[in-house]
């Protein structure tokens, strides 16, 4: 509550100090226009050698505080670079020059260091707000889909509310976290993903709480040279985001947009000619005797039962529903001469294809910034959300109510779902009926969650700033999840809640010095301290045997388990970064940070970790016949060592646990005891020992810009070494009193290709055309795990050593020593039963194309990403094969399948029914290994923009209105027989990479957005 009170207080105190801001002795107005005199907005204006500048407005308009002989420095995206100088009159007007390059422009940089792009020495990407909107995604992870090379976004399901797993650059830890470090105006915020109860599949992640309304730009930092200065924070790369802020002497300006979106689910392949049954024999599954879990009867179009056709039921199409996604938004900025505001409330409400299913988001967002008195300049925001979210498990859990959806046989009617004595109706004996599910589990999360930041700038001369920066980020998170008595699981019902806080904070006090020696020799120097904490909490009561249907009281349960923990985490790091930047044309860049952390022990808390990088910036020394052909070009090169930080809390100690003693069935003892609490030591010994795992990375890329900068590329090439990697659950011998531990042992190695390239075929004073492609290759390979091993497993992959991480594992069909099918007696394959290496899950490459055309007020965009490699576990087949509702099991012919006789040890002869085949192959794990390859169709976007003439009268700035298709079609693997291959059905975590399982389904969604300016 101190910290908490801290920066509340702090905030009171800057809007207070807010009042004293003063006027300037001289403030110049200026307009900004391109070559057309049509304004432009969000142009950049800088004081040359200061950090001093402003943004334009909508209408080009900006205000700035001069001093005599100021010389302006104007950068905006697609227009060349211009100085100016600001006179001694009171107004300008400056024309811009297209260059259809982006080189010029400012972008954010680690720590929030905004820098040239032309100047950067590694990789990044960054993404814009228009781009951002336009693919109309609720959750911003997946607004990064095929925008950025070197990213990889997975979406782990359609459900409304669920996670997305973003990994720059690929693998970085073998069994550790492995996602993107998130940053949000300076701070870092919390991405964590919430649980879903009773092994029921993906919850939500943390990002989906802010509203990608609020968000000016997203840069992707890529490299160890790129994060450095996070240290052991972002081995894992960082994703920079930017939200949007007032200007400067702007009038209010209000914006409502309101949007209306439908969505249908894909469905997976399956087979719909077969009725329920056995052999070839029609069961309808309303008695004992009929109840069957397999379509192994006799053809829909032909059977008949007392003279009458069965009615044929489309499970898919009577469960799910048509999605539903309403999206409301004012906001309101503007600004004075000396400060500058921007408010936002939006309300976001998706009802998913499953009926039940819902996402509700209220976000709230105010950004505040000021001069508080003339060198000084504070910004105070406030990010609030309030997230509701309804699901139904998905996964393995029995109340997954698309367990039934998926398998239930055409004949058969699921409604209703009670019988007459008010017990569940079921074609067979296993699983819920789907309707029951809807009405009798509730699976809710409830969050709230306050992201304040407030960010003072000092600067008392041209080349000295000094920039404090304080953010927290908390939220609470509450679970309910109940189940009704007569389920197939919790015969008697279930209650289970949870509730959980995160309270983190962060602390940067940065330095900043620029010094220009000479007309070619400019440097800068970094030097900062970064506190940070975080504490975790979270209680939970799981309750079984209800008092009564439907009584969902903890206090009733016939019995409760409770549990609790509490996790805090602190950090302390300082950091420096100096740049020499010669002539413009070579540039040099140091990183260095010591960091330490309470979850390592003593002797291992603190670590230095470093980068050093080089750009050239070849085309400054080109002859100028040259310079006409090849605008631009850059080469440079990287080194950085830097830490992941994958040591979780206490793992260096060893915990005690509530113990319970086990004797015989009458002799069990649970403490407590007679009001006596006990506790027994862990079989996991902690090691003191534990460091950070190490990466070191290597890394050249190669910029070029042609033909008046109408084509242009980017590529890096990087290799990255990762050492003392954490393995745990390391055996050891029973004379140590523990069963097992975790040590430092592990290396892999990632080489990877990263390719963006930019076109403009057409560019015209109306019309013009853009294209944008990405190409990402990476290659990973385990070169020890330690203590002995080979493998290991990773949830549902494996890491084995001389493999790319993440091999898929399980049983193979028994083959003779040059391949063929080993055939038993009764003609059908059969398996090794060893554990074997399947396939691997990462992806041969990935890439995308987007085209942008854009004719007067008009504009079209569309774009593709595609995914080409890589295995999945369809687990969903591994049933329907048994079930026969696959696809592949409409073929219903009896058949001699190709092999060599075990009985005669020649080719097989002895044939069998489809029945047997698929049944006795569903239990192989080879035979639902399927190829996780795609492409789609992403985004289609049709938007026409009306101007003031067009608009007459009316009291409106300006009016738009967009129409957004969103994934219209996928291409998949024959082999693929899901909905969609991508999916992560476990959640965004390492666990769940490669497996399908009853998840639910993508959707194709159509939105229709009116935007409203005034």
């Amino acid at each position: 509550m101190k910290t908490v009170s801290y920066y509340l207080s702090a905030l009171l105190a800057g809007l207070l100090l807010s009042t004293l801001t003063i006027a300037q002795s001289r403030v110049i107005q200026g307009t900004v226009t391109d070559e057309n005199k049509q304004p432009l907005g969000f142009v950049t204006v800088n004081i040359k050698g200061t950090n001093k500048g402003t943004v334009t407005d909508k209408n080009g308009s900006f205000s700035l505080e001069v001093t005599p002989n100021t010389t302006l420095i104007l950068r905006a995206v697609g227009f060349l670079t211009k100085e100016v100088g600001a006179g001694n009159t009171g107004t300008l007007t400056i024309t811009m020059a297209e260059s259809a390059s982006d080189l010029n422009e400012v972008v954010v940089t680690a720590l929030g260091v905004k820098k040239e792009k032309r100047n950067l020495t590694f990789s990044s990407q960054e993404v814009k707000s228009d781009e951002i909107l336009r693919a109309k995604e609720p959750n911003i992870v997946n607004t990064l889909t095929g925008k950025v090379s070197g990213v990889q976004i997975t979406n782990s399901s359609g459900m409304p509310g669920s996670s997305a797993r973003i990994v720059i650059r690929g693998i970085t830890s073998l069994t550790g976290e492995n996602q993107a470090l998130i940053v949000m105006d300076g701070v870092p915020i919390n991405n964590d993903e919430t649980d879903n109860p009773n092994d029921g599949g993906p919850g939500s992640n943390r990002l989906s709480d802010i509203d990608p309304g609020i968000i000016e730009s997203i840069n992707v930092l890529k490299g160890a040279a790129a994060t450095a200065l996070y240290g052991s924070a972002g081995a894992r790369g960082v994703v920079l985001i930017t939200t949007k802020r007032g200007g400067d002497n702007r009038k209010p300006t209000v914006m409502l947009s309101s949007g209306l979106s439908f969505e249908n689910a894909y469905f997976p392949d399956r087979q719909m000619t077969y009725a329920q049954g056995n052999n070839g024999i029609y069961y309808d599954g309303e008695t004992a005797a009929t109840k069957t879990s397999t379509s192994w009867g006799p053809r829909m179009d032909t059977l008949k039962v007392n003279g009458a056709k069965v009615p044929f039921h489309n499970q898919f199409k009577e469960f799910f529903r048509t999605g539903v996604s309403t999206n409301n938004t004012v906001s309101v900025e503007g600004g004075t001469a000396n400060s500058g505001y921007y408010l936002s409330y939006s309300y976001f409400n998706q009802q998913g294809t499953i009926p039940a299913t819902d996402y509700t988001r209220h976000s709230l967002f105010a950004k505040y910034t000021t001069k508080i008195y003339e060198k000084l300049t504070g910004t105070f925001q406030i990010t609030y959300s309030s997230v509701k979210n309804h699901r139904m498990p998905e996964g393995y859990g029995l109340e997954n109510p698309l367990w039934t959806v998926y398998a239930a046989p055409v004949s058969y009617d699921l409604k209703p779902y009670l019988n007459d004595d008010g017990t569940q109706r079921l074609y067979r004996y296993s699983r819920n009926n789907p309707y029951w599910v809807i009405d009798n589990v509730l699976n809710t999360t409830i969050v709230n969650r306050y992201l304040p930041v407030l960010t003072f700038v000092y600067a008392p001369t041209d080349w000295l700033s000094v920039t404090e920066r304080m953010g927290a980020d908390m939220y609470g998170d509450q679970l309910q999840y109940h189940v009704n008595m007569n389920d197939i699981t919790y015969t008697t019902g279930l209650i289970q809640s949870k509730h959980s806080t995160f309270r983190q904070f962060n602390h940067d006090f940065i330095v900043q010095l620029k010094k220009q020696f000479t007309s070619k020799i400019n440097t800068s120097l970094l030097l900062g301290n970064n506190v940070y904490s975080n504490y975790s909490d979270y209680m939970q009561a799981i309750g079984k045997g209800l008092a009564k249907a439907g009584y969902y009281n903890m206090a009733s349960a016939s019995s409760v388990t409770y549990t609790e923990s509490q996790t805090m985490v602190r950090k302390v790091g300082f950091y420096a970064q100096g740049e020499l930047d010669y002539n413009r044309t070579l540039i040099l860049n140091l990183n260095g940070r010591y960091d330490g952390s309470s979850v390592l022990s003593a002797s291992n808390r603190y670590y230095p970790y470093g980068s050093a990088a080089a750009a050239f910036i070849f085309s400054e020394v080109m002859p100028e016949k040259v310079k006409k052909t090849i605008n631009f070009g850059k080469v440079r090169a990287s080194y950085a060592i830097v830490g992941n930080d994958n040591v979780n809390a206490y793992t260096t100690t060893t915990p005690y646990y509530q113990a319970t003693i086990y004797g015989d069935v009458s002799s069990n003892l649970t403490f407590p005891y007679n009001g006596q609490n006990g506790f027994l030591i862990s079989s996991g010994l902690g090691n003191a020992n534990l460091k950070n795992e190490l990466q070191k990375e290597l890394e050249f890329g190669l910029e070029m810009k042609f033909l008046n900068n109408r084509l242009g590329f980017e590529t890096s090439w990087f290799d990255r070494k990762m050492s003392d990697g954490l393995v745990g659950g390391i055996a050891l011998p029973n004379s140590t009193g523990y069963a097992s531990t975790t040590i430092n042992s592990a290396r892999m190695e990632t080489k990877g290709l990263e390719v963006l390239l930019n076109v403009t075929p057409v560019r015209t004073k109306d019309f013009s055309w853009d294209v944008t492609m990405t190409y990402t290759k990476m290659n990973s390979k385990v070169q020890e795990i330690g203590a002995g091993l080979d493998q290991t497993s990773i949830g549902s992959t494996w890491a084995v050593v001389g493999q790319p991480w993440g091999v898929l594992k399980g049983t193979k069909y028994a083959r003779t020593s040059d391949g063929q099918l080993r055939i038993n007696a009764s003609g059908l394959p059969y398996s090794d039963d060893n554990s074997n290496i399947l396939g691997n899950t990462t992806a041969d490459w990935l890439g995308s194309i987007t085209n942008q055309f854009h004719y007067k007020q008009f504009g079209l965009s569309f774009y593709f990403d595609t995914r080409q490699g890589g295995k999945i576990q369809n687990s969903d087949d591994g049933y329907n094969l048994y079930y026969g509702v696959s696809k592949v099991t409409e073929n219903r012919a009896d058949r001699v399948v190709k092999g060599i006789s075990d009985e005669t040890g020649q080719p097989n002869t002895v044939s069998v029914s489809a029945q047997k085949y698929y049944q006795q192959i569903s239990g192989i794990t080879e035979a639902v290994i399927q190829d996780a390859s795609y492409i789609k169709l992403r985004n289609v976007s049709l938007s026409y923009n009306m101007g003031q003439k067009a608009l007459g009268s009316l009291p409106f700035k300006n009016a738009s209105i967009v129409l957004t298709g969103r994934n219209l079609w996928i291409h998949k693997s024959s082999s693929f027989t899901g909905a969609d291959p991508e999916a992560n059905s476990w959640g965004n975590g390492n666990s769940s990479v490669g497996l399908y399982s009853f998840t639910a389904p993508t959707s194709r969604s159509y939105d229709c957005t009116i935007k409203l300016t005034f």
